[in-house]
């Protein structure tokens, strides 16, 4: 089902980091932005009323990526420090330490049910950690090289990795095994993730190429040339139909997955787009670049369409085992290269805005660990919400 589009729009730029913007994430309702930074912050952005911004102090070295949890009451984030951390986002500025990687930690994602988080690291591991306990749960060791993402299924049963080995891997975590693995030797993964409904995982190659896989019966389904360099980041729409691309071409694109083109180039960033991310309902999403900017993004997909076809995927997802009929199955893996066309959207930052001035910002430097936790604990009345919802007062 093919969705009427309208022209994705600029909402603003966010301006507030003084380094390279490595992460974006949206909270459960959109009404939060939290970003991260190769300047050691991490920032949450106030997005519902008159826009505010708060930066969190605590990584020793620039921070990787950032991911809320599923309920939106929680961060966590990775740092080149060797450190993964969990916040508690609210006025205390609360933080608990996870340490076990030797190296720099690339990414850090938590599973769907919240219960566990996924780092990824330069010392070639992989490692699993209990969210409520904060201990480490296990390691996966497999990978030769660095590995720079992983990523949960949406059932919470197996792992997809990618590294500087030059494979995509694929682990069961009830018997914490390599179970399959996917080899490019053009290039190697900077990002993987999977699609909604956890049959398809997707690739964002080095070598400028985006890859679909379907994990079920190991095959490539669609191979996207668009870029003009590596690809950092991606991001499904929550419809599982639409891909968002981040590039260091300085670009972001829309593929149409069921249609199998390309639909928007989206321009904006000055140099490298590192990170890109879909809102939980997919009215929005956000980009972060080299050039220490956030855009905001909304999306325009024709609402009618996508609210009906998120619908229909959370009854699959939940309900009915794979495979299924309106899973993507495109007439081969072919290669869609550069020439297709696609609508330019390119806003124009040269004239200044004085509708949106840069939003104020709270500083707020972590306090000591807040120890083990019980799920009650994490929905406390100064967490997240109240950030979000009531005066902010220091």
């Amino acid at each position: 089902m093919a969705s009427a589009l309208e022209d994705p729009v600029l909402i603003r730029s966010l301006r507030g980091h003084m380094a390279a913007v490595t992460g974006v994430t949206f909270d459960a309702d959109a009404a939060g932005l939290a970003t991260c930074s190769l300047d050691r912050f991490l920032m949450v952005w106030k997005l519902k009323t008159q826009c505010r911004a708060y930066r969190f102090v605590g990584h020793a070295e620039g921070v990787t990526s950032v991911e809320f949890s599923p309920d939106g009451q929680l961060l966590a984030s990775s740092s080149q420090d060797h450190t993964v951390r969990l916040w508690i986002p609210c006025i205390h500025g609360e933080s608990s330490v996870l340490k076990g990687h030797t190296a720099s930690v690339r990414s850090v994602s938590f599973s769907h049910d919240g219960y566990a988080l996924v780092s990824a690291s330069n010392d070639r591991s992989i490692k699993i950690w209990s969210v409520c306990s904060q201990r480490l749960l296990f390691t996966l060791f497999q990978h030769t090289h660095w590995v720079l993402c992983a990523k949960f299924s949406p059932d919470g049963r197996i792992i997809a990795s990618c590294s500087e080995d030059k494979s995509v891997k694929i682990w069961d975590t009830r018997n914490k095994t390599c179970i399959n693995s996917f080899s490019d030797y053009e290039g190697f993964a900077n990002f993987v993730d999977f699609n909604p409904s956890g049959t398809c995982i997707v690739s964002a190659g080095s070598n400028h190429t985006v890859k679909l896989w379907d994990i079920r019966i190991n095959k490539l389904l669609q191979h996207f040339k668009v870029h003009r360099a590596g690809v950092n980041c991606v991001s499904f729409h929550p419809s599982g139909n639409y891909l968002i691309t981040a590039s260091t071409d300085g670009t972001l694109k829309i593929l149409d997955l069921l249609e199998e083109r390309l639909i928007y180039t989206l321009h904006g960033h000055k140099g490298p787009v590192l990170s890109v991310a879909f809102s939980k309902g997919g009215e929005k999403f956000a980009s972060g670049g080299a050039d220490a900017q956030v855009l905001l993004w909304k999306t325009n997909f024709d609402s009618f369409d996508y609210k009906e076809v998120l619908k229909h995927n959370f009854r699959r997802t939940h309900i009915d085992d794979p495979p299924h009929l309106l899973d993507i199955y495109p007439r081969s893996p072919h290669v869609h290269d550069e020439k297709l066309e696609s609508v330019e959207v390119n806003p124009t930052f040269d004239v200044t805005d004085t509708q949106t001035p840069d939003p104020p910002i709270t500083e707020i430097r972590s306090t000591s660990s807040f120890g083990t936790l019980s799920l009650a604990s994490i929905h406390i009345t100064e967490g997240f919400q109240y950030l979000l919802h009531q005066p902010f007062i220091i």
